[in-house]
């Protein structure tokens, strides 16, 4: 009978284990407040953005490729849309033992070499990146402030066209922002995030 409790035990664990490991941000949630360091030195948390409409949350790093060609259009996305309410966040999850180019440093290097004009953040625990389920970089969430609630409204990719901004005919990004401006649907709620895995921490 002892025994027969035990592996229950054991299986129940087990079981919370994976749920808590799966679990993530899905459309619709609420996100938990967070407080990152920017490049600047300084801490940054999502309740700071007291009168935004929203945000632009997007994990992202310095090395991926993917990131690269997407950062000019990153940089576009905060200064067509900060000034509406919904700027651009930058979280850099990856772990720079691993990628020696994501370090602190180096990302403070970029933010001023790129004339970023909005936080980049380094998430170096990666339980922010853990929470929201984030996979790649790029990986996007768009969140609409409901009250003082941030909510996720769209999850994915920036647009249909990795290489060439001008050919990409499906703008996922600011169709879902320019919806929420609008108080209208967001047309395509959810797209595969397209990019470099994540660089996790060795368990």
């Amino acid at each position: 009978m002892k025994t027969k409790i035990k592996f229950l035990a054991v299986v129940i664990g087990a079981a919370f284990l994976f749920v808590s490991a799966t679990s993530s941000y899905q459309l619709g949630d609420s996100v938990s407040d967070f407080s990152l360091k920017n490049v600047d030195g300084k801490m940054v948390a999502l309740s700071d953005f007291k009168s935004a409409k929203g945000a632009i949350v997007i994990f992202d790093c310095n090395t991926c490729p993917y990131s690269r060609a997407y950062n000019d259009r990153i940089v576009g996305l905060n200064k067509k849309f900060a000034s509406q309410g919904f700027p651009v966040i930058a979280i850099n999850p990856n772990d720079p033992q691993q990628s020696p180019g994501d370090s602190f440093e180096e990302m403070a290097a970029q933010a001023k070499s790129k004339h970023y004009d909005f936080p980049y953040l380094v998430d170096a625990s990666q339980e922010v990146a853990k929470a929201f389920g984030a996979s790649n970089t790029p990986h996007v969430f768009v969140l609409k402030k409901e009250g003082n609630e941030f909510k996720v409204a769209y999850i994915g990719t920036i647009d249909n066209n990795t290489r060439d901004a001008s050919a990409a005919s499906k703008k996922y990004v600011e169709d879902a922002v320019n919806a929420l401006l609008q108080n209208k649907p967001v047309p395509t709620a959810k797209t595969k995030a397209i990019g470099c895995g994540i660089k996790w921490k060795n368990s």
